[in-house]
C-alpha cells in the first residue's frame, strides 16, 4: 500500500462522498477555484482529507468520515456549521436551547448537553488544527472555508481529550499569492441581509501573502415576543445580528518553510432566544402562542458572545520524507446572556449568566512518510480557563413561600447564584504508525498519554431577593456591594475550615488505537479498528458542599468497514461500529427528586451504556450532468448500568435513524454554467434530555431545494435557495421543570409554575445571493 505524501495543500474540489447533495466533479464554483479542469467529467473524484494529521485521500482513510468541500457549501447556500449536520450519519449540530452560537454536538449519541462553565464537550471541534475548547460561539458561521470534515468515532490518540464521539475540522484554504477580491451579498427571508468579503493579496510576490475576511450578517427573528416586563426591549425572537472578519498572513520562506499567523474574531449582538411553552402557565393569564417562535419573558433581550482567537504556525519540511510543525493558539470569550427559562411576563425563573474562558495551546508535530510507513507524532499542551456566574432568579416563588410564612414578611424575591472557575492544565505525547507488511495489508498503531490536572471553585448561596450578575441588568438595579454568597468548593489552605483556594485533582490517561487495512483491489479497502477515547475528569459547576471530582468517561471503540469505487461513477463506503461507555458523568438530584424546590445536586459517574451501528455513504455519478448521493446511519443503544437519579432512559438528541438523498444536476449554457440540487433529510424520533421524556421530537423530514449559476467569464455567481421547504416544525432544545402527577397531568415544579419549554430548528426561508469576484 503506497503512501503518498502532499507538502502544500491549495484548493481542492472536495465532495462529500457520504451524503452531501452535490457530488458532481464539475462545478463552477469549483472551476473557478482549482487547477483540475483537464479531470475526466461524469467520474467520481479524488477527495484530500486531513483526518490523520495529514493530506491523504478520503478512500485510503481507514476513519469513517465526511468531507464537505467549499464548492458544496456554495452550492447549497450553506453558511453555519449547524447546517453541516444533514450531510453526516449519526450526527447533531444544533444551536443549544436559549441561545444563538452555544453549540449542542452529539455524534453516535456521543456528546454534552450542558454547556456550563467545568462540563466538557464530548465532540472536539477545530479550527485549522486550533481546538475550540468551548461550546459558547461554536456555532461557526462559515467564512472562506476550504472544507468542513466531520470524523465519526473517538479521535483520541491524534486529537486527544474530549473527543469520544468524533471531531469537526474547520480548515481553511492556504493562499495562492494571486491578487484576489470576492464580494458577496444575500437578501431573503425576515429581511435577511448579508455581505462578506473575502481577499488576498501579495505583499511580496511569491513570498508573503496577506488574507482577508468580513461578514455582516442581519435578519429579522423568527418570531417575536408578545409581552416583555422590561422597558425598551427589542422585541425580535430569533433574529440575528453578528459580524465576523479574519486575518492571515503567510510567508512562504522558501520551498521547505512556511508560516502562517492568523487572528479571528466575531461579535454576536443578536437578542437572547426565547422559547415556546408546551404547557400553559399556572400564574399568568397570558396564552400560549401562536407561533412556537413567539415567546414571553421578564428579562431583558440583549445578548452577547464575542470571541476573540490568534494563531501561529510554522511548518519545515526537513526532506522530501520528513516534515516538523508547530501550531501555537490563544482563545478568549465573553458572554452575558439572558435566558428566560419559564418565558412568562413574571419573574418565575430567570437566569442571567456571563460565561468568560480563555485558553493557549502549544503543539509541536513530527511527522515521517518512507515507502512503506508513515508515523504522526507530537506534544500538545493546553492551558484553560473557563470561569462564569448565573443567577436561578425565582421571584414567584420567593413571594409565595413570603405569603405561606416560609420566608420572612416583605420578602421581595428569591435567587440561587452559583460562581465559579473550572481551570484545565493538560499535555500530552502522542503518537500513530502505519505499517505496510505487503503490497495490501497494512497495520496501525497508535497511542497517546495525557496527564491533566484541574482546579476548581463553586462560589453557591442563597439570597432573599432578586439578584442579577452586575448592576443595570434590569432597569434601576444595583447590585450590593458584598453578597454572601459563600465559597462550596474548595480546599482549606490554612485549617481554619473556610474555603479560601481551588480544590485540585489530576488524571492520566493512555488512549490507545489499533487497526488493520487490507487493499482488495485497486479501488476497494476493508478495515478494522479499536480505539479509545475519553471525556475529562471534573468538579461539579453547581456543587452545593464540597463534593469530590469525577473521573474521566471511556469509550472504547470497535469499527470494521469499506471504502470502495466500485466503478468509476460509483462509490459506495460502509461503517459497521459498537462502542462501551463507561464511567458516565451525571448530575443528579439529590433526596426527594419530585421536590419542585430542590436545588441539591451532584455529580457522579453514575452509569454505563453501549451501542451499535452502521453508517452507508454511497455517490453515484449517473452522467456527465447528474449525479446521486445517499447518506443512512443506524444507531442501537443499550443501558448497562443505571445509577444516575433521575435514571437514564435514552441518548439525548440522538435519532434511531438519520437519513439523506441527494440529486445534483449541472448544464453548461452559452447563458453560463448552472447546477441544480434537492435533498431530502430524515430524523427519526429523539429525546431532547436522556433523563427524561417529557420533551421529545417526532421524526420528521426537510426538503432543500437551490439553483446556482456562475457567468461564462466566471466572475459573476449567484445562487437561489430553498430551505426547510415544507415548513417543518423541529425541537432543537428545551427546559423541563414540572412534576407528572399520577393520572398524566403536570404540577408545578422548580419556580412554582409548569415550566416546559421547547426551542425550535428554523422555519422555510428563501434567500438569494449574488457575488463578483474581481
Amino acid at each position: 500500500m503506497k503512501h503518498t505524501q502532499i507538502k502544500s495543500l491549495g484548493f481542492s474540489r472536495t465532495l462529500c462522498a457520504a451524503a452531501v447533495a452535490t457530488a458532481f466533479a464539475y462545478t463552477p464554483v469549483t472551476l473557478a477555484q482549482d487547477n483540475n479542469a483537464d479531470e475526466e467529467k461524469g467520474k467520481l473524484e479524488r477527495i484530500e482529507v486531513t483526518a490523520r494529521k495529514t493530506v491523504e485521500t478520503l478512500q485510503e482513510v481507514p476513519v469513517a468520515i465526511t468531507s464537505i468541500g467549499a464548492a458544496e457549501l456554495t452550492e447549497k447556500g450553506i453558511s453555519v456549521l449547524t447546517e453541516v449536520q444533514q450531510f453526516s450519519p449519526n450526527t447533531t449540530l444544533q444551536t443549544s436551547r436559549g441561545t444563538n452560537s452555544t453549540l449542542t454536538a452529539f455524534i453516535r449519541g456521543l456528546g454534552q448537553q450542558d454547556p456550563l462553565w467545568g462540563y466538557e464537550p464530548g465532540v472536539g471541534i477545530y479550527i485549522d488544527d486550533v481546538y475550540v475548547a468551548r461550546p459558547q460561539g461554536a456555532v461557526l458561521d462559515l467564512l472562506d472555508v476550504q472544507r468542513i470534515e466531520v470524523l465519526r468515532g473517538p479521535q483520541g490518540t491524534l486529537y486527544g481529550k474530549n473527543t469520544i464521539g468524533g471531531a469537526v475540522k474547520y480548515v481553511t484554504r492556504e493562499m495562492t499569492g494571486d491578487p484576489q477580491l470576492n464580494v458577496e451579498g444575500t437578501i431573503g427571508s425576515y429581511s435577511q441581509r448579508d455581505v462578506k468579503v473575502t481577499g488576498q493579496y501579495p505583499l511580496i510576490d511569491d513570498t508573503v501573502y496577506l488574507g482577508f475576511g468580513y461578514a455582516n450578517l442581519n435578519r429579522d427573528g423568527f418570531g417575536e415576543y408578545l409581552i416583555l416586563s422590561q422597558p425598551g426591549q427589542d422585541t425580535e425572537n430569533y433574529n440575528k445580528d453578528l459580524w465576523a472578519a479574519r486575518l492571515s498572513l503567510e510567508i512562504h520562506a522558501s520551498d521547505d518553510l512556511f508560516f502562517r499567523l492568523g487572528w479571528d474574531k466575531t461579535e454576536d449582538e443578536s437578542n437572547a432566544k426565547g422559547g415556546y411553552r408546551l404547557l400553559p402557565s399556572l400564574r399568568t393569564e397570558a396564552p400560549q402562542p401562536d407561533s412556537v417562535f413567539d415567546s414571553y419573558s421578564s428579562l431583558p433581550t440583549t445578548n452577547k458572545v464575542e470571541l476573540d482567537g490568534y494563531s501561529w504556525m510554522a511548518r519545515y519540511d526537513i526532506n522530501d520524507a520528513m516534515q516538523v510543525k508547530y501550531i501555537g493558539s490563544h482563545r478568549e470569550s465573553y458572554s452575558p446572556t439572558n435566558i428566560d427559562f419559564d418565558n412568562t411576563q413574571l419573574d418565575i425563573f430567570d437566569v442571567p449568566a456571563i460565561y468568560e474562558d480563555e485558553n493557549d495551546t502549544h503543539e509541536l508535530q513530527f511527522n515521517y512518510t518512507g515507502n512503506s510507513m508513515t508515523l504522526v507524532s507530537g506534544l500538545y499542551y493546553y492551558d484553560g480557563e473557563s470561569c462564569g456566574v448565573f443567577d436561578a432568579v425565582l421571584g414567584v416563588l420567593g413571594r409565595d413561600f413570603a405569603a405561606a410564612g416560609v420566608f420572612p414578611e416583605g420578602t421581595t424575591g428569591f435567587t440561587r447564584e452559583v460562581s465559579g472557575c473550572n481551570n484545565s492544565e493538560s499535555w500530552a505525547g502522542y503518537a500513530q504508525v502505519n505499517y505496510d507488511v505487503t503490497d495490501k495489508l497494512s497495520l496501525s498503531l497508535g497511542a497517546r498519554y495525557t496527564d491533566e490536572e484541574k482546579q476548581a471553585t463553586v462560589n453557591n448561596g442563597t439570597v432573599l431577593y432578586n439578584l442579577y450578575p452586575e448592576s443595570g441588568w434590569i432597569d434601576g438595579f444595583v447590585r450590593p456591594d458584598m453578597v454572601p454568597i459563600p465559597q462550596v468548593l474548595g480546599s482549606d489552605t490554612d485549617g481554619d475550615g473556610v474555603l479560601d483556594a481551588p480544590a485540585s485533582e489530576s488524571w492520566s490517561r493512555f488512549t490507545p488505537r489499533v487497526g488493520i487495512e487490507y487493499q482488495y483491489s485497486r479501488d476497494m479497502m476493508f478495515f478494522a479498528s479499536y480505539a479509545q477515547g475519553f471525556k475529562s475528569g471534573t468538579f461539579n459547576p453547581r456543587a452545593t458542599t464540597n463534593e469530590p471530582g469525577v473521573d474521566p468517561e471511556i469509550v472504547d471503540s470497535f469499527e470494521i468497514g469499506m471504502k470502495s469505487d466500485l466503478t468509476d461513477s460509483f462509490r459506495l463506503n460502509t461503517t459497521l461500529f459498537s462502542y462501551d461507555h463507561q464511567d458516565r458523568q451525571y448530575i443528579g438530584i439529590e433526596g426527594n427528586s419530585d421536590d419542585p424546590t430542590a436545588l441539591q445536586q451532584r455529580l457522579r459517574n453514575a452509569a454505563e451504556t453501549s451501542a451499535k451501528g452502521i453508517e452507508v455513504e454511497a455517490t453515484f455519478v449517473a452522467t456527465e450532468n447528474l449525479s446521486f448521493d445517499v447518506a443512512y446511519g443506524f444507531i442501537d443503544f443499550e443501558i448497562e448500568e443505571n445509577n444516575a437519579v433521575p435514571p437514564l432512559i435514552g441518548l439525548a438528541s440522538t435519532p434511531e435513524n438519520t437519513l439523506n438523498v441527494a440529486a445534483n444536476y449541472a448544464m453548461d449554457t452559452q447563458y453560463g454554467f448552472f447546477t441544480f440540487n434537492a435533498n431530502y433529510y430524515y430524523r427519526d424520533d429523539y429525546l431532547i434530555f436522556e433523563t427524561s421524556d417529557l420533551i421529545q421530537q417526532d421524526a420528521y423530514g426537510m426538503v432543500n431545494l437551490s439553483m446556482n449559476w456562475e457567468s461564462v467569464e466566471g466572475n459573476w455567481y449567484g445562487g437561489l435557495h430553498l430551505k426547510n421547504l415544507t415548513d417543518e416544525e423541529y425541537i432543537v432544545g428545551g427546559y423541563d421543570f414540572v412534576t407528572r402527577n399520577e393520572d398524566g397531568s403536570f404540577g408545578p415544579g422548580l419556580g412554582n409554575d409548569t415550566t416546559l419549554i421547547s426551542y425550535y430548528g428554523d422555519p422555510r426561508t428563501v434567500h438569494l445571493t449574488v457575488g463578483y469576484r474581481f
